[in-house]
């Protein structure tokens, strides 16, 4: 999607399917300010927020693509668990994006696989861990995701698992469009950092 009229398509396409704006900022590698200022341009006008679309489809198309990304994340994992000497017990996966890179990451460093569902209504309520995976309660845990746009489904993830008594000792994401290296005091890792200068 090379513009932003193809992004006010796609996003009211979303919209039509009945997705929150939050799903639909996931689907597009978008943060939700940008998918509200496109479903509402027409409406509202103004200067869109400053945002960054990432799109990974090159990668997502075939297993083995991101099983090479799952290795450099994980190569970054137990770099970060080396320098801490602090060894996780489980991996979390973000849905829906983050979910293959950490099975892979999982099956490599044979530890346990945690599946983290956010809330479709954003800050309204706790997301959910699914019962057919490992629970977070005891586990020293890496978090993994796509992208980190505004860090609000990454401090969500962090925040449920702590609440759930897990206790988050690094995130990984392929791509963050912030300039942060921590969230809520969570080490964050990524293998692309892409931000806005101007």
């Amino acid at each position: 999607m090379k513009s932003i009229d193809a992004l006010v398509k796609k996003a009211l396409e979303f919209k039509e399917k009945g997705f929150s704006e939050k799903e639909i900022a996931d689907e597009l590698h978008l943060s939700s300010e940008t998918v509200t200022w496109l479903l509402t341009r027409g409406v509202k006008g103004g200067e869109p927020p400053k945002d960054v679309k990432i799109g990974w489809r090159s990668i997502g198309v075939y297993g083995n693509r991101i099983g090479f990304m799952a290795a450099a994340m994980t190569d970054i994992i137990v770099e970060e668990s080396e320098k801490r000497a602090d060894e996780p017990d489980a991996i979390l996966g973000v849905a829906i994006n983050g979910i293959p890179y950490a099975a892979l990451i999982s099956e490599e460093l044979g530890k346990e696989l945690i599946i983290y569902r956010p809330s479709a209504e954003r800050h309204k309520k706790a997301g959910a861990f699914s019962s057919n995976y490992a629970s977070p309660q005891g586990k020293k845990i890496v978090i993994v995701d796509d992208v980190l746009s505004t860090g609000e489904t990454l401090k969500a993830a962090i925040r449920d698992a702590q609440e759930a008594g897990g206790t988050v000792t690094l995130a990984v994401v392929l791509v963050n469009k912030t300039g942060n290296d921590l969230v809520n005091g969570v080490p964050l890792r990524a293998l692309i950092r892409a931000r806005s200068i101007a």
